[in-house]
């Protein structure tokens, strides 16, 4: 595979990661904000299908892509960017991992809400507020690893 390709591939896939990452936290906070337990139910159902399709996929894909485009350029993985960059990935999984499941309780509990014709129970809003938490630090790790694959610095 030609290292233009490569690098295409794993620029859409971080192009993936963050659009999709900042459409599902508008979305889903938008959501949030209308307080209507049928429409939080609504979009955080295809919050939850949008992040198997497109977030998990491109997951897969750039270390794939990242490996192997190193490997054409000769960059050792213990190259000070590249390992920040690696460090940062790792840490966006660990808060990535849990926001699924919150993603998917928090849609169960509005769809729940919905159905009884109830208002969002305490159990919800607590999950929103951990969602919302975990959101930010991997939200602006993946700008920092896309400026770290863009500068290559000398750290």
């Amino acid at each position: 595979m030609s290292y233009h390709l490569l690098l295409w591939l794993h620029i859409i896939g971080a192009t993936v990661l963050l659009g999709t990452g900042a459409g599902i936290a508008f979305f889903m906070v938008m959501a949030h904000r209308s307080g209507n337990p049928v429409v939080i139910g609504h979009v955080a159902g295809t919050v939850v299908i949008a992040d198997f399709l497109f977030t998990a996929t491109a997951v897969v894909a750039q270390p794939i892509t990242g490996a192997a485009l190193m490997t054409l350029q000769g960059w050792p993985p213990s190259t000070p960017w590249i390992g920040l960059a690696l460090a940062l990935y790792g840490a966006i999984g660990l808060l990535w991992v849990p926001v699924i499941f919150m993603q998917i309780r928090m849609r169960d509990l509005a769809r729940a809400a919905a159905a009884e014709g109830t208002a969002l129970p305490a159990a919800y809003h607590r999950l929103y507020r951990r969602w919302f938490a975990f959101g930010f630090p991997a939200f602006f790790a993946v700008l920092a690893i896309l400026w770290l694959m863009a500068a290559k610095p000398d750290l």
